[in-house]
């Protein structure tokens, strides 16, 4: 892996792509900041400035949350991009992801298919991007698996494999949430709905005190595709931060 800077590092290259690791919180497009906020986009325009002369368009695959770290494949040419988009569709683009969330889950796996929406057109939200299940939504898929049951400061949290088979808006957060087991430091989809104080006044001691993190503790570890005739694989570890936060706890049990 070569480091890039603070805020991502390449993890392979081939003839028309690139794979990054993120880091949180950074975005990925440019929001509402004018230019204000480092971005992913930004950052990898600044690196292949050369091939993005000599006609290379970059093209995001797979989205990341700005408060979500991991694998982001990026294909720098128009085929390339016209290819992976057709495998996203296709659900041939593999995701793999760690989660820390709070409880201990009483299965070791489960597989829920529960549809999702925006909240907002069924009923009343103040957070416009949040997402819900219910029988109106789009059809999504995450299988789930435990890894670790674990105890942070006499609370109970588990480490969990997740596999999103579909790929909607928050679809890890929202299914984790209502299995019963938010997502360490999720503002949004926690037992406190935190979101709208952030926003207001920053993040304090007492929201870290609930929430344990100051980001939602989900991690893209892996990725897999055909490129080609030949299936590349990439892996990453945690970031620091979740590896810093997991070496204040305590294995309970191992599955």
């Amino acid at each position: 892996m070569i480091e890039v800077n603070e805020h991502f590092s390449i993890v392979d290259e081939g003839d028309g792509w690139i794979v990054v690791d993120k880091s949180a919180p950074l975005i990925v497009h440019p929001a509402n900041n004018k230019g204000l906020e480092p971005t992913l986009l930004g950052g990898v325009q600044k690196l292949l400035s050369f091939e993005i002369e000599c006609g290379a368009v970059l093209s995001i695959i797979n989205r990341l949350d700005r408060e979500t770290s991991g694998l982001i494949l990026i294909a720098t040419h128009k085929s390339k991009a016209r290819e992976f988009s057709k495998a996203m569709e296709r659900r041939q683009v593999k995701k793999l992801y760690q989660a820390i969330v709070f409880g201990w889950p009483s299965w070791d796996e489960v597989s829920l298919d529960e549809p999702i929406l925006r909240k907002g057109e069924v009923e009343d939200s103040l957070i416009w991007v949040k997402q819900m299940v219910h029988p109106k939504g789009r059809s999504s898929r995450t299988n789930f698996k435990v890894k670790e049951r674990r105890l942070y400061q006499g609370r109970r949290i588990s480490v969990l494999d997740v596999e999103p088979v579909t790929g909607r808006m928050h679809q890890i957060r929202v299914h984790a949430a209502h299995l019963g087991f938010p997502l360490v430091g999720d503002k949004i989809y926690g037992d406190n709905e935190e979101y709208l104080r952030f926003i207001k006044d920053g993040f304090n001691e007492g929201m870290l005190d609930r929430l344990l993190l100051k980001r939602h503790a989900l991690h893209a570890c892996g990725l897999s595709l055909v490129i080609g005739e030949q299936l590349q694989s990439w892996e990453v570890d945690l970031e620091r931060d979740l590896k810093y936060f997991l070496a204040g706890s305590d294995v309970v049990d191992e599955c």
